[in-house]
Order: structure tokens, then sequence, then C-alpha cells
């Protein structure tokens, strides 16, 4: 396209600027106030000062509901705005493609969104009207460069380039799959397999498991470290929830591992049993807190991954997460910026709760509510005020019938209490299942065209 071109050679040095800054506000050489970003976005991102103005909801097309496909919905959430809590701009892509996550490029230019069925990759330019986003590059080959990859799942920034995370592979649609690099321009890089049993790289198995598995990826660059979780291949998450809960060889086909990388060069290091899907990875934002988060689907637990006093990465379950008996899936996690507060949000019961980790080794739950019938993801406000949460998980496991509720919404957060502020129902709207959240702020274009006038005020 025209307008996508290739970041320009300072992109590098911003990147690395504004690590420095997510380690001066970690560290409080910022007060955490001045900053409104997620807190589960790379430290290599542009972060957002002041107030969000958008949030951008990539949504599932479900059948029969508005046009049926996979869109971007723009949601205004700036208080100030006479659009606050409503949709200001849909952009359809064309088609069901199992929407599921997305994220920014470093430069905060352009969001980079997957389907983990058609493996597509859409490109959005966010920067030159952040209200009304555009669709400028759609790479539809992904399978093929990556030499194989099915599922293209976590987007995250590192300098000048995205890596994904996939899911799934085509020559058996299970679980054996890789890390994929691109440029920001949308250019392959290079593959980098899990290891396994057959082919560890050079990594050391520390337990039972090998098998090859990915699902969510995050960073701590100062340790040089990747941290890599896993899940389950194309032929589950594209089956029917309750056909496949009954399958007993199909519960036999979810990762148990997490891998530890040396994050420069892409080398597998170490690889964990963490057993029973461990999903969404949440580092620790202390620049003296070496540890990072995950929990487990299937055995509802929250693990530590962390360096020990030797400084060598190890793995350890420390809490458990309602009465794993129930299995109430939990599914999305997010982090406070000084690290004292985890949110934990399980899928069957739809609650969200509240883990006190100021000892990570020891996390208690001091909070919990129900959001709704299912609930799925959550984005916290660096500033811990406000959270965002969605409601899909997958077009085939989410309930069926009254539970099948599909909703936006926010709360703000006292300290005590969770409080909704607006809610939207994506299907009265005709809009589909949304599922990821990422944020929007003319504050991170500062000189652009954009200026810094509410788009949808005018």
């Amino acid at each position: 396209m025209k307008d996508y071109k290739m970041p320009p050679r300072g992109t590098r040095r911003s990147a690395v600027n504004a690590l420095a800054l997510a380690g001066l506000v970690a560290g409080a050489g910022v007060p955490a106030s001045s900053y409104a970003d997620e807190t589960c976005a790379s430290p290599y991102m542009k972060k957002i000062t002041g107030q969000e103005d958008y949030v951008y909801v990539w949504t599932l097309g479900a059948e029969g509901i508005g046009d049926e496909q996979d869109k971007l919905v723009t949601v205004a959430t700036n208080p100030k705005s006479p659009s606050y809590g409503k949709v200001v701009h849909t952009l359809s892509v064309g088609g069901r493609n199992e929407a599921h996550h997305s994220d920014f490029t470093d430069d905060r230019q352009f969001l980079w969104a997957g389907g983990l069925d058609t493996s597509k990759i859409f490109v959005f330019d966010v920067r030159s009207e952040p209200g009304k986003p555009k669709l400028v590059k759609t790479i539809t080959d992904f399978v093929a460069k990556s030499g194989g990859v099915v599922g293209p799942h976590t987007m995250y920034a590192l300098p000048g380039r995205m890596i994904i995370t996939g899911l799934s592979n085509n020559k058996d649609h299970g679980g054996r799959t890789a890390l994929v690099e691109y440029t920001n321009a949308g250019e392959y890089i290079a593959t980098h397999w899990m290891p396994t049993d057959s082919d560890l790289q050079g990594a050391l198995k520390t337990g039972k498991y090998a098998d090859g598995y990915n699902y969510d990826v995050r960073a701590l660059p100062r340790k040089n470290l990747l941290v890599t979780s896993s899940f389950t291949g194309w032929t589950n998450y594209m089956m029917d929830f309750g056909k496949m809960l009954a399958d007993p060889e199909a519960m036999k086909r979810f990762g148990n591992t997490v891998v530890t990388w040396d994050l420069h060069t892409k080398q597998p290091k170490k690889v964990f049993d963490v057993p029973g899907a461990p999903l969404e990875i949440r580092c620790a934002w202390g620049e003296t807190h070496d540890y990072c988060f995950t929990t487990t689907a299937l055995t509802s637990q929250i693990w530590l991954i962390h360096a020990d006093d030797k400084g060598e990465w190890q793995a350890k379950a420390v809490a458990d997460i309602g009465d794993p008996s129930k299995i109430p899936l939990p599914v999305d996690i997010s982090i406070s910026n000084d690290d004292t507060r985890l949110w934990v949000n399980s899928f069957m019961d739809g609650k969200t709760r509240l883990f006190d980790i100021s000892n990570p080794h020891k996390p208690v739950q001091v909070y919990e509510k129900t959001i709704g019938a299912q609930v799925n993801m959550v984005s916290s406000s660096w500033d811990g005020q406000r959270l965002y949460y969605t409601s899909s998980l997958l077009a085939n496991w989410d309930k069926k019938g009254q539970d099948n509720e599909q909703f936006l919404k926010l709360y703000h957060w006292d300290g005590k209490e969770l409080k909704e502020q607006f809610a939207i129902d994506f299907y009265k709207e005709k809009l589909g299942r949304p599922h990821q959240m990422r944020f929007g702020a003319y504050a991170l274009y500062a000189g652009s065209n954009a200026g810094a006038k509410l788009a949808d005020a005018r």
C-alpha cells in the first residue's frame, strides 16, 4: 500500500526510549497516574499519556448478526467526548476469520490483528485518524511464508518488528507450532519452531513435557528474556466446545509447557512443565522484579515464572483460582503497574477475581465480581482505575442460548469495588462477538494532523 511504509530509522531509538520510560514508571521515577496505557503492553511500545480516547475491539463476525464479518470496532472512551461509551466507527474485513488477538507496532502507528482460522493478518493505520482506523494491508501468505505455521495469535512489538505466536500447523492441524517474526512493514523475517522431545534445539527439558505448543509471548528486556506459553491446535480450537469436552482424545491435545528464550537470539533455553494449558503471560514492571505470571485454563492455577537466588529461571504453581475441580476456565489476566495486584478472569462462571501479589510467591484473593454469564478479556489502564471487559472466547466455545452474552463493559476501580460505567451489547448493536481490546489516544501523535480534537465531536 502506498501509505504503508517502512518505519523511519529512528524507530529503534524511539523504542529504546519508550523502554527506558517504562522502566522509570515502573521504578516510580514518574508518577504512574501520568500514563493511561494498558499494563499488558510491550515495554518497547510508545505509551499513552493521559486519558485513552478510544478502545479498539477486534470482533468476531457471527452468523445472522449484522454483516456477519469480523470487524474492528472503535468505541469512544474519553468522558469529555459527546460519544462517550458509544461505537463511533466499525470496519469490516470480509468473512469470518476467527478474529482473536491484536496489538500495535512499537511506534503505535499500526494495529495488527489476526484470524485463527484463515491465518490472515489485518494491518490497520490508527495514526492518521485514531477515531477511524483504516485497513492498509492484509497478509494472506502467513502460512506459506512461515513454513507451515497456522493460527497467528499474539502480536507483540519488538524494536522495528512484530513477533507472532502461532497456535497450529498445516500438516496435522495439531499443537506443534512456532514463533514468527515480521518487520513493521509486513515483511517476513524468520520462523522459530518451539522445542520438542525430538528437537530440543539446545533447550533444557526440566520435566516430562516438550510438546512444541505455543500461545502467548512476553519479554523482560533487561533480563534478555522471552517467555512463551501453550494452548491447543486448530483441530481443537475450531471444534464445538461441548463436543471437545466429551472427546477424551481431544482433551489430551492441550499444551503443558512454558518456555524461556534468549530474547536477542531467539534460542530456547528451558522448557518447564506447567500442566493444563497456560494462557496469557504478564511480566512484572518493577526494575528488580524478575518474574512473570500465567494461569492454567484446565487446572485453574496461577503459576510464577521467576528467577531464583542464583538467577536461574524456575516455574511453580503459587495459587488456586476458585475451585479447580469445577474448572472455572481462567482466561485473561492483567497485572497492575506497581506489581501488587493481578486481575484474573474465568470464562465459565463469568467472574473477575483480584489477587494481592505483593508477595508473588503467595498470591491471595481479595475480591471477586461476576461480570456476566461469560467473560474473557480484561484490559486495565496504567493507573489501575479503569478495567474494560469483553465476553467472547472462541466462536465455537462461547456459551449457547441466553448465556451467550456479547458485550464490552467499562468499570471503575476505587480500590474496594468495581463500578460499571457503561456497557455495549454487541449483539443488540449487530456487531458480533467482542474479543480483544487495545487503547488509542490522540496524545500518541502530537504534531500529527490527527490533532488533539476528538474526531467524533466534529
